[in-house]
């Protein structure tokens, strides 16, 4: 039986207690080292991916800017007899390459050239707005009477409605036997949903100042005066394409009941119907009918660089129009 004054055995698992109180203090102090020099570590890489990035970016601007304000155009100095070409390449539109403003740019310049001794146009388009080809097809006319130099088309895949409107100006349309070639006609295209939304019991809640204001809305009804006006604007449009057809092909034109119809036709039939003038790539033009085989483009591209400037700009500028505005209290 133990004696009950004898408190060893009791007292002894409180010596381990004090001992290990130091050891606790050490591995704590040695975890904050670890996580302070953790911390100071990642943000030496931070500040260095943050400064890397920034030389990245300056960089890049300093290319961009290189690149869009580096180019020299064709006409810098004079140069040896040749033909001229400018490329009507996609859709016919303000926005986009083909447009009246980038094509006639490079007309310009192309006829401007005193080595140039003829113009071709290398035409791969399905078309576009009937404006801007509109814009090119005077612009063509002109040019060809204030240089006196003959301006051609060439057709490569295809060269359909306002692309074609284009062509007519021209002397003279070389085509391939496998172009697609016409499709003389104007078309306003769109959707109408009022019987689903009847179907489906959804209301269409359209508020307009002028009874004809959205005619245009897929979610209302066309009534017969507005589609009856719809289809004067386009007959009307459709009469100046034609008048502009007869006018550039001239006698060479063999109209038929087909011709103004819309319909398109390969390159062999466009010859045959006077659409065309001959089967020719701009090579041969250039060799057998300008007797110029050096070819030398013209064409207006906008690069990357200059796109990346110009929305790098507009960005800049609606910066510091927003800063002005927030500064003199404007909103």
């Amino acid at each position: 039986m133990q004696d009950p004054q004898d408190n060893t055995s009791a007292s002894a698992p409180q010596e381990p207690v004090k001992a290990a109180l130091p050891l606790d203090e050490g591995w704590a102090r040695q975890t904050l080292e670890q996580l302070a020099f953790a911390t100071l570590k990642e943000q030496k890489v931070a500040r260095r991916w943050k400064v890397g990035l920034r030389s990245a970016w300056l960089l890049f601007l300093a290319v961009v800017f290189w690149q869009a304000f580096s180019y020299k155009s064709p006409t810098s100095h004079p140069s040896l007899p040749h033909t001229a070409m400018v490329s009507i390449v996609g859709e016919i539109g303000s926005e986009t390459e083909a447009s009246a403003e980038n094509v006639m740019s490079a007309m310009r310049l192309a006829l401007e050239d005193s080595g140039s001794q003829a113009l071709v146009l290398l035409i791969n388009s399905p078309g576009g707005s009937p404006v801007q080809a509109g814009l090119i097809n005077d612009e063509i006319v002109r040019l060809r009477a204030l240089h006196n130099k003959p301006i051609y088309a060439v057709v490569e895949e295809s060269c359909a409605s306002a692309a074609y409107y284009i062509a007519a100006a021209t002397d003279r349309i070389y085509v391939d036997k496998a172009s697609i070639v016409g499709s003389i006609g104007v078309l306003m295209d769109g959707f109408g949903f009022t019987g689903l939304m009847d179907k489906l019991g959804v209301e269409r809640r359209l508020m307009t100042a002028g009874v004809n204001k959205g005619f245009l809305d897929p979610f209302s009804p066309q009534t017969e005066p507005q589609r009856k006006h719809a289809q004067a604007m386009l007959d009307q449009i459709h009469t100046q394409f034609i008048q502009v057809v007869k006018k550039g092909r001239g006698d060479r034109l063999k109209e038929s009941p087909d011709t103004f119809s819309g319909l398109f036709w390969s390159g062999q039939q466009a010859v045959d119907m006077g659409l065309a003038d001959s089967l020719g790539s701009i090579d041969g033009v250039a060799r057998e009918v300008v007797k110029a085989p050096d070819v030398v483009d013209y064409t207006q591209r906008e690069n990357v660089a200059e796109r990346l400037v110009k929305r790098f700009g507009a960005a800049m500028g609606e910066g510091t129009l927003r800063a002005l505005r927030t500064s003199t209290g404007l909103r």
